[in-house]
């Protein structure tokens, strides 16, 4: 399959069961969150994961970085399967994989100060003495464009982008290879949301980290993605290189996202979807789509679409994408 991937999922699901009643607890539906995906991530490079709030982009950066435990499938890192690894093996696991949460307000502990908070993972890890995770502080928050004198102060005395800024520094305590980005610029000011993306590029070129980068802004994804994935209710609908994606997007849901984007910029009409997603825990039959796509047809509502390649590094899950040459 070419190079060998940094991180890779293989069919990867995420099941959560709804129980109702408190004594006597039955089975009232399974949501899934996640409905066997597989995709690759190179050393160095980003891919983007879009798709609109609820899809389950959340749930597969969470199952990357073992916050919660796969229903099925694997995830590997640099070819072993994290699945099978010892506890140990994890604990060393977590200084090469680390996340940087959605709100900045809310990821960090209001009770510590910065230095305790990018301290922390070097502690649990055991990484350095006292006096060496001290200078670490600084030079991380050097790194990240705070000043390193303001290392004793308090998450409240800090700005939404200087407190996410706080939080990429902890993520690179442990020099990880590989950085889990959930909506990171998505609490922030427009301002400051290009000073965050422009710190996560420079970071990514020095420190050779690639990224998973979850996000619903698909002008931030196109500033900072090699390769795109759209996500519907769990599932994967297009997958393709950044480039190839924005100019030639084949899957209807794929073209509604990038409708209001290409409208902003060169105008042309906007693809409004009608309807609301459907529930996780009551997925339509055939493509799970079809109840919104402005192109259905009747084996769109009877069979289930694969992902199948359409084009030089381009995949689409839609029995109407046209086929480009391979």
């Amino acid at each position: 399959m070419g190079d060998l991937a940094l991180i890779e999922a293989i069919h990867l699901s995420k099941v959560f069961p709804m129980y109702e009643g408190f004594i006597f607890r039955r089975l009232r539906a399974e949501l899934k969150a996640v409905d066997d995906i597989s995709f690759r991530i190179l050393p160095g490079e980003t891919l983007g994961l879009v798709g609109e709030s609820g899809c389950g982009k959340t749930t597969v950066g969470k199952l990357l970085m073992c916050l919660m435990a796969a229903t099925s499938g694997q995830i590997l890192f640099r070819g072993k399967d994290v699945g099978t690894m010892q506890k140990e093996d994890l604990l060393q696991l977590r200084g090469q994989m680390q996340m940087v949460f959605q709100d900045p307000y809310s990821s960090l502990n209001p009770r510590k100060t910065v230095a305790e908070i990018i301290e922390y993972p070097l502690r649990v890890l055991g990484r350095l003495g006292k006096a060496s995770r001290q200078d670490r502080v600084h030079e991380l928050l050097d790194l990240v464009g705070l000043n390193p004198h303001h290392a004793n102060r308090y998450p409240h005395q800090f700005s939404g982008g200087q407190r996410q800024r706080v939080g990429i520094a902890r993520a690179l305590a442990v020099d990880p290879l590989f950085i889990v980005l959930d909506e990171p610029v998505s609490a922030l000011d427009v301002s400051v949301q290009a000073q965050i993306i422009n710190l996560l590029m420079d970071l990514q070129e020095d420190l050779e980290l690639s990224y998973l980068f979850i996000s619903h802004d698909l002008n931030v994804v196109e500033h900072l993605s090699n390769k795109v994935a759209v996500m519907y209710l769990g599932k994967f609908v297009e997958v393709a290189n950044r480039d190839e994606l924005f100019r030639n997007p084949k899957h209807p849901y794929t073209r509604s996202l990038l409708s209001a984007v290409l409208t902003d910029r060169d105008g042309g009409e906007e693809i409004v979807l009608e309807g609301e997603i459907p529930s996780p825990t009551e997925i339509p039959m055939g493509c799970r789509f079809h109840t919104r796509c402005y192109m259905v047809e009747d084996i769109c509502r009877e069979i289930e679409p694969v992902m199948e390649k359409k084009g030089p590094g381009h995949e689409v899950a839609c029995h109407l994408a046209r086929q480009d040459e391979v």
